[in-house]
């Protein structure tokens, strides 16, 4: 017989769990970001810094989330002689990873912003610096949040293949209460009805965020980023006097 009850008397270690997961993917999500999108201005550069970044896409687009822990936690720590902890190890091979996919993102949000857009903030006077991160960028944050949301609860997911180091997220705590009850149906069924709750709620906050960013916006998001659009005019305005 299945004991349902289980589920409840196990909920804090299980929900601890998922805490670790979203902790481990938070991390490894900003530096993802900020890797992908200097893959993504490597690729879309000269050769020979293009091809770099091409080897580094193709490689790491194709390592399983578990091959690339494995390489951090056994490979890497030994080869440099750093002692990882598990938690390190998990955010450094979803970073690796994921950064991957994230210069993707980026290379074809950069590429959707239409050029006209560059040439007007250099008719300005603005610096090709500025008119990236002022004008270009913004628009393509716009467009690339939805994958990163996706990419986002992709690497939600992939914690779970970090049981092999020993991490303590959702399914390591499921393995270790089954090991004790015997009950694999029930406990591994709560597990993934929790990485599914989980994907609807990261779902929710990046379409609250996109709404934001979107045209009109409304809400406190939309309020806070017109209050920024004005001090940035008002900042470009007073560039431009002097």
């Amino acid at each position: 017989m299945y004991d349902w009850g289980l589920i409840w008397d196990n909920h804090s270690a299980l929900l601890n769990g998922l805490l670790v997961a979203l902790e481990v993917s938070l991390c490894a999500v900003v530096i993802s970001i900020a890797g992908g999108l200097l893959l993504a201005i490597m690729r879309m550069s000269r050769p020979p810094i293009s091809y770099i970044a091409v080897v580094y896409i193709n490689v790491f687009r194709g390592v399983p989330a578990l091959v690339s822990v494995i390489w951090v936690y056994f490979g890497v720590s030994l080869l440099l002689g750093v002692d990882f902890s598990v938690f390190q190890a998990g955010v450094i091979a979803l970073s690796l990873l994921y950064s991957a996919f994230m210069a993707e993102i980026f290379r074809s949000a950069l590429s959707a912003v239409p050029a006209g857009h560059r040439e007007a903030g250099q008719a300005l006077g603005m610096r090709p610096i500025r008119v990236f991160f002022s004008v270009i960028l913004p628009q393509a944050i716009k467009i690339a949040l939805p994958n990163i949301g996706s990419m986002y609860i992709g690497m939600v997911k992939d914690t779970s293949t970090f049981t092999v180091i020993g991490l303590l997220e959702v399914v390591r705590v499921t393995q270790n209460v089954v090991s004790q009850t015997f009950q694999p149906f029930v406990l591994y069924t709560a597990a993934a009805a929790i990485y599914v709750l989980a994907a609807f709620v990261i779902d929710l906050v990046f379409r609250l965020i996109e709404n934001g960013y979107a045209s009109p916006p409304s809400g406190a998001m939309a309020r806070a980023l017109r209050s920024r659009k004005r001090r940035r005019i008002k900042q470009l305005m007073a560039d431009l006097g002097s």
